[in-house]
């Protein structure tokens, strides 16, 4: 007998998705002009491949090739990764201690400020000024100003009112 040639349709395109255990999306995209408008649009569409060795990592460029229904959702087998992904030499004795130093002073105050009492983000301010933003300044309750103690608290006062909202 002899040897039956099958023409199957072949595609390249781009691995967006590598999650699934055998399986790769890839995006292919097409190109056309509009008939009427005669700009160019341009169309992508998603195919879930076969990728039985887990060759293909997000990023590459790979060949998928039309073969029989594998599930649900597949009809298209991995041919070849053509290009690999590039991925950036980083070591971590490159990074710089100010950016760590950066890092670790927001991870402290992100974690002050989760807690309730907010007594490690007052520790957190220099000058102290956290640890009374809640409270009335003392200095104005003790010069006699009944103003400045109830706008702070936010609550509003009997007299001053032209203090409060300004020029009239």
């Amino acid at each position: 007998m002899t040897e039956r040639k099958v023409n199957r349709k072949t595609r390249t395109g781009v691995v967006v998705s590598d999650v699934n255990d055998q399986t790769a999306i890839v995006a292919v995209t097409a190109a056309a002009r509009h008939r009427l408008y005669r700009k160019v649009i341009r169309r992508t569409r998603r195919y879930p491949v076969h990728d039985p060795e887990n060759r293909a990592t997000v990023g590459d460029l790979v060949v998928i090739e039309e073969c029989r229904p594998i599930s649900k959702t597949k009809r298209w087998r991995l041919v070849g990764v053509v290009t690999e992904r590039e991925v950036a030499e980083v070591r971590p004795e490159s990074i710089d201690e100010a950016l760590v130093g950066e890092v670790q002073r927001s991870a402290a105050r992100a974690a002050a400020e989760s807690e309730p009492d907010g007594a490690a983000a007052a520790e957190l301010e220099p000058d102290g000024a956290g640890a009374d933003a809640g409270e009335p300044d003392a200095a104005a309750a003790d010069a006699g100003e009944p103003d400045a103690a109830a706008a702070d608290a936010g609550e509003p006062s009997d007299g001053g009112g032209v203090e409060e909202r300004g020029e009239q």
